[in-house]
């Protein structure tokens, strides 16, 4: 890995980001080496630490530009899992037939490389009239409570600002060129506790069994159309993700059960206004069966769209022109840190093809990480052009 005019090389940083073990939410020296890489190439870099995770910020251009793109990415990964299960070294960055191994290298330590990579070289070769901002978390897999959402905090205390951003997740399903994210839907889950009386089963009169109460209501949610779709997104959903009593006998009754269901949810929706549902529900069969329902939501984020428009065309215009395809402009898929950038500024995603993310033998194609930086490349010169 060089600095100076020589090109740098998405992939031999995205093997040297690898070989670092960053599980979150350890560091692990992703960002120290991030942060020797661009203050070598004239970015001021700043550690934005919060609670034992590490970010890195780093701008090169003036402070308050008028022009300031930006790019949102992480440099922390899940868990390694069944390491025997591996047939390479999860932290080894090998290359082999054309792929590139590790926990990392699709999500999304390839994409970090290639974009750090793309900004690098385009100050040095043609330094633009505006900024550029790298704003590299090390919590987006784990609570993401003190990663991308610190970093916009210190932002906004130190006066920093983004008039864009690029989140570089996968977000191709099976072939580069293939699809790109414009918004993302909003995730819920919701925890209940139904609480009865323990009893024994050959005397049910004596008991109060929560389970028939736990599984009316959540046959009455899983049947429940929350809606049929919007302009940008596909239908809510409501999935039952876990049903437990512990009960090891046949002939006692529990006193308890318990259930957990998580919405992904559309712009028709919000998560309040979910959680209200919910809790009417809950207390609708609570009232039915004389069960006492307890229950507690966690709003992983709301949904968010970036209308199409000069930004997701500009990300559009630059993948087409390296792929020969027109990206669909999709709102599908899990969460991400753009669920806190879109408070700040119009953000969309575009990253590699992510079907091996999380998986045992996690791999990336290697030209697809020199492709990824060549888009990258182009959305830069695009927009100081």
């Amino acid at each position: 890995m060089t600095t100076g005019t020589a090109m740098i090389n998405p992939v031999a940083l995205t093997q040297d980001l690898v070989r670092c073990p960053t599980v979150t939410p350890q560091e692990g020296g992703a960002l120290v080496l991030l942060e020797e890489l661009l203050a070598g190439a004239g970015f001021t870099c700043t550690r934005v630490d919060r609670n034992g995770t590490s970010n890195l910020y780093a701008r090169w251009g003036k402070k308050g530009h008028a022009r300031t793109f930006g790019f949102n990415g992480h440099t922390d990964v899940v868990p390694v899992g069944d390491l025997d299960a591996w047939t390479k070294d999860p932290f080894g960055a090998e290359i082999e037939d054309g792929w590139l191994y590790g926990r990392g290298a699709t999500d999304m330590k390839s994409g970090v490389a290639a974009f750090a990579a793309a900004a690098v070289d385009f100050v040095t070769d043609t330094p633009p009239d505006g900024a550029i901002v790298l704003a590299i978390t090390g919590d987006e897999e784990g609570d993401a409570t003190d990663g991308t959402i610190a970093l916009l905090d210190w932002m906004t205390a130190q006066g920093e600002r983004l008039d864009v951003c690029l989140v570089g997740e996968p977000t191709n399903p099976d072939y580069m060129g293939q699809m790109m994210k414009i918004g993302r839907r909003g995730s819920l889950n919701a925890w209940f506790t139904f609480k009865g009386q323990q009893g024994h089963a050959a005397y049910p009169h004596l008991a109060r069994n929560p389970l028939p109460a736990m599984a009316r209501l959540m046959a009455d949610l899983s049947a429940h159309e929350l809606d049929r779709g919007t302009e940008h997104f596909d239908a809510s959903s409501l999935a039952v993700v876990t049903m437990d009593v512990g009960n090891p006998t046949t002939n006692v009754i529990p006193a308890e059960g318990r259930a957990t269901v998580n919405i992904r949810f559309n712009d028709s929706h919000s998560g309040a206004g979910l959680s209200d549902w919910l809790r009417a529900e809950a207390d609708r069969v609570a009232e039915e069966s004389g069960i006492a329902v307890e229950m507690q939501v966690k709003i992983s984020g709301e949904s968010f769209v970036t209308p199409p428009g000069p930004l997701s065309e500009m990300v559009a215009r630059a993948v087409q022109r390296e792929t020969n395809r027109v990206p669909e402009m999709s709102t599908t898929g899990g969460t991400s840190d753009a669920r806190f950038v879109k408070n700040h500024c119009p953000v969309v995603e575009f990253g590699l093809v992510g079907h091996r993310m999380h998986a045992v033998d996690e791999r990336v194609r290697v030209e697809q990480i020199d492709q990824l930086k060549a888009i990258y490349g182009r959305i830069l010169a695009d927009y100081f052009g």
